[in-house]
């Protein structure tokens, strides 16, 4: 049964180029997350999930677009070629099915390992020179999202009633920093 290629990209942040990863990747529809890969609740991973049907092939460019843990990446994986679905891995070179031997469940296993141990050096390595730059002092930690005049503005107008979503979007944050805002007095 021959269905649609259907292409999956995540980059973790709004200012990295998405286009790059499936370039010259011929596919029928395109799902993009601009998220973190820490968890596989995305939306647009979601709507692939939600979307993808026996027959189709999914087009992710490498595991860790997909996946940053081991365990999620097998669930996925494991998810659609269950529905018979296909998933190629463009930068790998591989391609898992229903019908995947001991030796390709072997090679998704150990490459996904390499992805989450990549992640955990990263991470590693940051907090490392985070605290380098904290003994040097010259660390100041993430810029505040909101000057306090801003801030004060943004707790009145929630005290006064107005809708937390709508705040949110009009002062440019997200509502669980806006959660923050409201709980803390700067």
């Amino acid at each position: 049964m021959q269905g649609q290629r259907i292409g999956y990209v995540r980059v973790s942040s709004l200012d990295q180029n998405p286009a790059r990863q499936l370039e010259h990747v011929p596919v029928d529809r395109l799902f993009v997350d601009a998220a973190s890969g820490r968890d596989a609740r995305r939306p647009q991973l979601e709507a692939l999930l939600a979307f993808a049907r026996e027959g189709d092939t999914v087009v992710v460019h490498s595991m860790d677009r997909l996946a940053r843990n081991l365990d999620d990446l097998r669930r996925l994986v494991q998810d659609l070629t269950r529905r018979g679905a296909r998933i190629e891995f463009v930068k790998e070179g591989l391609t898992f099915t229903d019908e995947d031997s001991p030796m390709a469940n072997l090679m998704l296993s150990v490459m996904g390992a390499f992805a989450e141990f990549e992640r955990a050096l990263i991470r590693e390595r940051q907090r490392e020179g985070i605290e380098l730059a904290k003994r040097r002092g010259v660390y100041r930690g993430r810029a505040k999202a909101l000057s306090p005049p801003r801030a004060a503005e943004l707790r009145a107008r929630a005290a006064a009633g107005e809708k937390k979503a709508a705040l949110a979007r009009e002062f440019g944050i997200s509502r669980e920093t806006l959660y923050q805002y409201l709980r803390r007095c700067d």
